[in-house]
């Protein structure tokens, strides 16, 4: 791992409102994701005071006990703890659903805390509620850079937003230094911070592995593989997986832009031509976790193409 590159990918800010801007930063969006799957982003309405708040909330959950844990409220994989899993033993994961709504987070809160954890529940609220600012504005642009921004608040109202809590446990010398395996993200748009420790690293579109060291003042922006088929493949979806080394633990945390169960998943016919025919026949987001989790689903090369691709 000491000797692969390092990825500089572009670095967007979305700070800037100003109309000559907005245009420039917009264009350099497409760009990114059509080039890379993904980009880094500094905003100023998430401070590096905000995302390193999240680091202590964090440790108290994941030092919860077990039975503690499998308290969490969601029935969806990925949605509550995960973890002892021996393909991945480093990796421990915890999701809350709508986390940009208070009483959203403080039902998930209470579940796991019965006398309460504001801090928590406050501080979870506040990262999601920013950081869902850059969801929408990535949306916006993706959507007036192709020509279909008319669809773009049906668009936002069909998702919901999941945060998810991330550990990575040290390798000891018999483990494995795989955090996570490689892997597409089957929701929208994965936005990751990273509060403690490097290890993730992107996949080009030629197959080579770069290592990826964003700053703790930015955010990782992924194109996951709902948003792929939703423009048509314009976009690039990104392999994608987390190497661990030295002797510290890697936390972070990401916004996951999630469809709501039951909205169809549907390239605007405006996206569809003769030099781009349509490439997946439309879909159920949930029903495509649902064959993702299924034998073969994890044998598929590529999930989406195997579940609806044309």
């Amino acid at each position: 791992m000491g000797s692969m590159a390092e990825l500089k990918l572009p670095v967007i800010d979305f700070s800037s409102r100003a109309q000559l801007e907005w245009t420039a930063v917009r264009d350099e969006v497409k760009r990114a994701l059509e080039t890379y799957g993904c980009f880094e982003t500094r905003f100023e309405k998430v401070p590096v005071e905000l995302q390193k708040s999240t680091l202590g909330p964090a440790q108290d959950l994941f030092d919860l006990p077990l039975q503690t844990k499998l308290r969490s409220i969601s029935t969806k994989p990925y949605h509550r703890y995960f973890g002892q899993c021996p393909t991945v033993p480093l990796f421990k994961s915890m999701g809350i659903d709508n986390a940009d709504m208070y009483e959203k987070v403080d039902r998930f809160t209470t579940a796991i805390w019965p006398k309460g954890h504001p801090n928590f529940s406050k501080t979870m609220q506040a990262f999601s509620e920013k950081l869902s600012e850059v969801d929408k504005t990535t949306r916006r642009m993706i959507s007036e850079s192709l020509g279909v921004e008319k669809y773009l608040d049906e668009h936002i109202n069909s998702s919901n937003y999941l945060v998810r809590l991330l550990k990575y446990a040290v390798p000891q010398a018999t483990d494995t230094k795989l955090g996570l395996t490689s892997h597409t993200d089957k929701n929208f748009l994965t936005i990751l911070g990273q509060i403690e420790a490097d290890g993730l690293q992107v996949q080009s579109k030629d197959g080579e592995w770069f290592n990826v060291q964003p700053s703790m003042n930015s955010f990782i922006v992924m194109i996951g593989d709902s948003l792929h088929a939703w423009v048509n493949g314009r976009l690039h979806s990104l392999h994608h997986r987390v190497m661990m080394s030295g002797n510290k633990a890697r936390y972070s945390v990401g916004l996951f832009t999630v469809p709501k169960c039951g909205y169809i998943i549907k390239a605007p016919d405006e996206l569809v031509d003769e030099e781009h025919p349509v490439l997946f026949k439309p879909f159920d987001h949930g029903e495509l976790l649902k064959f993702y989790y299924t034998e073969a689903g994890q044998r598929a090369e590529s999930v989406l193409k195997t579940y609806c691709g044309v």
